[in-house]
């Protein structure tokens, strides 16, 4: 009923840059919590960067503090990571995540938890 999409990842030099995006669309009545994890193989996936219930900004991840920058268009339902000088150790798989409100007929309001499909970056010379 919901779907996120991500757009964006590729393949970038050390130093390069590369932006995120990731839209939500569907039975949708509100997001809450939005933003990105990374995971890489044989590891747990694990947050990066996402606003909170109070619409806060939080780098979960030290290592990519003033290097990128999430922002968020709540009317699009939409969520942008901007990821700069990067680091062959910033490879990985990164995931949407949306914590969204729907509606349901007869039920009420129901949260959930949504994931995109994926989307590769890789930082390697």
């Amino acid at each position: 009923q919901v779907q996120l999409v991500e757009s964006g990842g590729g393949l970038v030099q050390p130093g390069g840059s590369l932006r995120l995006s990731c839209a939500a669309s569907g039975s949708i009545f509100s997001i809450n919590a939005m933003g990105w994890y990374r995971q890489t193989p044989g590891n747990q996936r694990e947050p990066v960067a996402g606003f909170t219930n109070g619409g806060n900004t939080n780098y979960a991840d030290s290592s990519v503090k003033g290097r990128f920058t999430i922002s968020r268009d709540s009317a699009k339902n939409t969520v942008d990571l901007q990821m700069t000088s990067l680091k062959p150790e910033d490879t990985a798989v990164y995931y949407c995540n949306a914590e969204v409100h729907r509606l349901v007929e007869g039920v009420g309001v129901v949260v959930e938890d949504y994931w995109g499909q994926g989307t590769q970056v890789t930082v390697s010379s």
